[in-house]
């Protein structure tokens, strides 16, 4: 095993224990399950009953229903019938938070409970304790004394179990000895995995989720190694990014988190995590898995022991030290680069698609936060002025003819460039196609050429279906030469639907950006894609006529999901559940509509306690659900006002910033 996954250069699923739910097989190679949870009030069987069965007939083969007290785990078995006498037999997941109790009602009725290591025992208070070891020790075995009786309920009624540890709700006692770090997320994990152990109950899938996709990958990926160092053996995982919001966010940060999870093997069920009708979560989910249905191409070129060795941690993130190649590498934010090359004679209006606005009457452009830092235009020379901060990259023949060469550079092959007769002084791009056929790193004869010249940006590609794995493989050699140029990321889409071209760019681009790889991104489609009426969120997703603006929001979009480019506000925003107490979706849009100018501020949108305090994470500020019609807002994890009537609740999240000097008046 390499680490953390089975293959660090071609696509192979993680072997995991196989885990009965209900008769449904998880883990052992099983197909990658698909999930969601409903959003009803669980005492409302009915209306729990028949959104469950919207769920189940858009696929989703695993439902999970909140049950916070005894009364609503004892509804599970209403809920359950009635869904079994309409036919339906997708087994349900008991959702527990705080109340233990429940916990062990709801065990002998569903076929699967998913307890919070952070409160199931432990509680939350926002108070930093010190433990001794004794004192730490004994709360172990007050969490064993507590934890044993649901287990061995577990194995008695044949029912499976998820430990899910969630970045935000990490317990005080974990908080004080781990920090709140992807490490103390695995080790509250690993406390009731050892407990469960010990009662020889092994019908066990673990998650280990955040807001923050680069926590999420780290923690999953260290929870792997941990099992395998421990047990020398993984239990199946359940993947998720909580709270990843709604639209294009939510799901760009989803594919970027749980994407790149299942680009190296990993995962055997999943969940997206929306803030929309979970109905609509299905299609994602869908668009996720069935890339990894079929994968036949491998990178085979490795090193003398079978495997590449990367030469950084997958388990923290570091950016890969590069130099400067003007706007380009070093310590820079990314670069995003619109691939405008099939777009016939580019007006300034076109510039529009990419945040650039042309005022005519003034003679000024207007230029937006998520504007594009380069164009990329094949053959083609503008026949008017730029605006100041963008530059044109173009094939070598235009390049020489451009009288404008501080704003116009080349682009080459690693050929084009090793025997090129002039070349640009300042940038020159050099594209790599990473192992798309059989050659090995000796093959790519004319890295030497280019290997830290002090004007050339490398652009890596590949047309694998590994793609992630081949480039990866072509950073730890660039990283294991000492080669040091800038590095941009392209990635071409063949897909069709908007949904699918999102989780396609989030994927292949964000996995490298995690691991602190890529100065830049580059997205583009190629002529066999197309964008397709899809429905999202109740509403009719419209066909996307300008394929530019959409790649280009996405690009920045992956870059603000991964925490590389800060270009806007970001929202956390919980996915509704029963125990909501205000309309999530309605207030989530409200809150947008007046803040979302705020540049690099993140605003949580919470529900309710459970997913309050402890889901917000690393948020600035929250908005959660305290009690019917009132709401409790956060600065970071403390508490500034409690119970505010919620019809004014809005303008006193905005009273907040502005107090805090966040706030700025929209233009």
């Amino acid at each position: 095993m390499q680490f953390y996954c089975e293959s660090l250069t071609e696509y192979r699923r993680l072997k995991t224990k196989e885990v009965s739910i209900g008769g449904l097989l998880l883990g052992n190679y099983h197909p990658i399950r698909v999930q969601t949870m409903t959003t009803t009030d669980t005492m409302d069987t009915i209306a729990t009953v028949e959104q469950s069965i919207r769920c189940i007939e858009a696929g989703s083969e695993l439902i999970r229903i909140t049950a916070p007290s005894k009364k609503e785990a004892e509804n599970l078995l209403n809920i359950k019938n009635e869904l079994r006498k309409r036919g339906y037999n997708t087994p349900i997941v008991a959702d527990i938070h705080f109340t233990p109790n429940a916990a062990e009602i709801a065990a002998r009725i569903v076929e699967k409970v998913r307890v919070n290591p952070g409160n199931y025992v432990d509680k939350k208070k926002f108070e930093q304790i010190e433990y001794t070891d004794t004192e730490y020790a004994e709360e172990i075995d007050r969490i064993r004394e507590r934890f044993t009786p649901l287990v061995k309920i577990c194995k008695e009624y044949g029912t499976a179990m998820r430990i899910g540890t969630n970045h935000g709700s990490l317990s005080d006692r974990i908080m004080s000895r781990y920090g709140d770090t992807p490490t103390g997320m695995v080790e509250s994990a690993m406390e009731f995995l050892r407990i469960a152990r010990s009662e020889a109950y092994h019908n066990i899938v673990l998650s280990m989720k955040s807001s923050n996709p680069q926590v999420m990958v780290q923690a999953y990926r260290l929870l792997i190694k941990m099992m395998y160092d421990e047990f020398g053996e993984v239990y199946p995982l359940h993947l998720g990014v909580t709270e990843a919001g709604d639209g294009e966010d939510g799901r760009i940060k989803s594919a970027v988190g749980i994407g790149t999870l299942l680009e190296d093997g990993m995962g055997d069920t999943i969940r997206v995590s929306l803030t929309e009708d979970p109905e609509f979560e299905m299609p994602v989910c869908k668009d996720l898995v069935k890339r990894y249905e079929v994968r036949g191409q491998k990178s085979e070129v490795r090193d003398e022991n079978g495997e590449i060795k990367l030469p950084y941690s997958p388990f923290e993130y570091k950016r890969r030290e590069s130099f400067p190649v003007g706007n380009i590498g070093g310590k820079q934010v990314p670069v995003v680069i619109a691939d405008l090359s099939k777009m016939d004679n580019i007006t300034p209006q076109h510039l529009q698609s990419i945040g650039y606005s042309y005022d005519e009457k003034t003679d000024k452009w207007f230029i937006s936060d998520a504007a594009a830092d380069f164009i990329f235009t094949g053959h083609q020379l503008l026949d008017f002025a730029l605006p100041g901060t963008l530059k044109v990259i173009v094939y070598p023949a235009a390049w020489q003819e451009a009288e404008d060469k501080a704003k116009y550079f080349p682009i080459y092959s690693d050929k084009g460039f090793a025997e090129a007769i002039e070349i640009s002084d300042k940038i020159n791009f050099v594209m790599l196609d990473c192992f798309s056929d059989d050659t090995s790193i000796n093959d790519f004869a004319y890295l030497d050429k280019l290997a830290n010249n002090p004007s050339v940006v490398i652009c890596l590609s590949s047309t694998r279906l590994n793609a992630v794995q081949s480039i990866r493989h072509m950073f730890v050699e660039l990283m294991n030469g000492g080669i040091k140029n800038p590095v941009v990321l392209i990635a071409e889409s063949s897909w069709q639907t908007p949904d699918e071209h999102l989780i396609h760019f989030a994927t292949e681009t964000g996995a490298l950006f995690l691991e602190g790889m890529g100065d830049g991104i580059c997205l583009g489609y190629n002529s066999k894609a197309e964008m397709k009426n899809l429905r999202v969120t109740g509403r009719t997703y419209l066909p996307v006529k300008d394929f530019y603006q959409f790649t280009n929001n996405t690009a920045f979009n992956i870059l603000q999901a991964t925490r590389t480019r800060i270009s806007k506000t970001e929202y956390i925003s919980c996915p509704s559940c029963g125990r909501t107490l205000f309309d999530l979706q309605e207030t989530t849009a409200k809150i947008r509509a007046v803040t979302n100018h705020l540049k690099g501020v993140k605003i949580a949108i919470m529900g309710c306690i459970v997913n309050g305090p402890g889901e917000m994470a690393d948020a600035d500020f929250g908005y959660v659900g305290s009690g019917p019609g009132k709401i409790t807002l956060y600065k970071g994890k403390e508490v500034v006002k409690r119970n505010v009537n919620s019809e004014v609740a809005v303008a006193e999240l905005i009273n907040l910033l502005k107090e805090n000097n966040v706030w700025v008046n929209p233009l």
